[in-house]
């Protein structure tokens, strides 16, 4: 669901001045404000011990917040245990019962909600059909693969139907290529449910490839909540920019500014225009941020001069469907540049490079 269509309204869950401390000192999660809307994808990313397991732990039941409180359809649940919320859960070791079989493993939440036996037979396979382990209701875990295991925890949390699915790192165990598999599946099975999915990992290619929106923490803070395209085109802080994806750096001091623009002036003298992202005042010392697929490489002196660095190209790695430039810049780390193969440019170590970085790409930070 577009987030734009989103309202006030829309909001299943609300953390309301959240705080959680296990020492009585250190805050793991300090007044965190946060709205869960109804029928979104939301993934809660960040480094480890930034607090976004201690969000979802909350939000479960498994921990309990030292202050503020976390409300369902405005009903207050801070103190509501776990097995009261129906909420699905889904962990990285899946949490599999090893004796019980597959049908018996996702029927277990029905069994101890006492659900009548025909129901609960019909609604398995329903729940096995769906994540597409229909036929092997009869197998153990011991005999499915990584990627089965995990489909079947995920039919337990959804066999019943939850309000909310809350998953953390439910990927995490699973090798590259089937884990992207998975995030296509995972992704395909909320749009088809419609239920309110809580995800939680720190890897950020992950929460882009799935979510409505993204809650970026740090320090146990959310630094930024947004949907993907706007968290990567428009990160609002040096964390967000330099977490999620790749981001050349440029360091240097703010010239002038007026409004949300500002002029980048690089220790070697040279002046870029960007955008002001936190309001700098001249002099400022300022990290600035640009994508990598967003500077434009020349191998010849380009006609038009302005917002170009003139750099050497260090290496050039083949990645698939582009090449990495790494490239040297006087007075600054290496810049990274990805050269679509579509360019027909054939680069090689050593060579003079003119790097074009269009204005709204340039994104300066205090």
């Amino acid at each position: 669901m577009p987030p734009d269509l989103f309202t006030r309204t829309d909001t299943l869950v609300a953390f309301r001045g959240v705080q959680k401390t296990y020492d009585g000192e250190t805050l793991v999660v300090r007044s965190l404000d946060l709205d869960i809307r109804r029928g979104e994808f939301l993934s809660l990313l960040g480094p480890s011990g930034s607090g976004k397991t201690t969000c979802l732990m909350m939000l479960a039941g498994f921990e309990s917040p030292t202050g503020g409180e976390i409300t369902l359809d405005g009903v207050p649940i801070t103190r509501t245990p776990p097995h009261k919320r129906n909420f699905g859960m889904v962990f990285q070791n899946y949490a599999l019962f090893p004796h019980m079989t597959v049908a018996d493993n996702v029927a277990y939440p029905l069994t101890v909600r006492k659900v009548p036996k025909a129901e609960i037979a019909s609604r398995v396979t329903k729940a096995l059909a769906m994540v597409q382990l229909g036929g092997r209701d009869r197998a153990y875990p011991s005999q499915l693969s990584g990627g089965q295991q995990q489909r079947v925890a995920l039919a337990r949390a959804l066999v019943f139907e939850p309000q909310l699915v809350l998953m953390d790192e439910p990927l995490g165990a699973l090798d590259k290529q089937l884990r992207e598999h998975m995030q296509i599946e995972l992704k395909e099975l909320h749009r088809q449910l419609g239920v309110t999915f809580v995800y939680v990992t720190h890897d950020q290619h992950e929460a882009l490839t799935m979510s409505d929106r993204v809650a970026v923490f740090n320090d146990g803070e959310i630094q930024q909540i947004d949907a993907v395209e706007r968290l990567y085109e428009t990160p609002s802080n040096r964390f967000v920019a330099g977490f999620v994806g790749d981001s050349t750096l440029l360091t240097g001091h703010i010239g002038a500014a007026q409004h949300d623009s500002c002029e980048l002036v690089l220790p070697t003298g040279e002046r870029l225009a960007g955008i002001n992202v936190n309001n700098a005042l001249p002099g400022a010392a300022v990290v600035a941020s640009v994508r990598p697929e967003r500077i434009e490489a020349h191998f010849t002196p380009p006609v038009h001069t302005a917002n170009t660095l003139k750099a050497a190209v260090n290496d050039v790695i083949y990645f698939g469907d582009h090449l990495r430039l790494r490239c040297a810049l006087a007075g600054q780390e290496q810049a990274t540049v990805k050269l679509p193969l579509s360019a027909g440019e054939q680069p090689v170590a050593g060579q003079t490079v003119w790097l074009h970085i269009p204005t709204p790409y340039l994104r300066v930070y205090v």
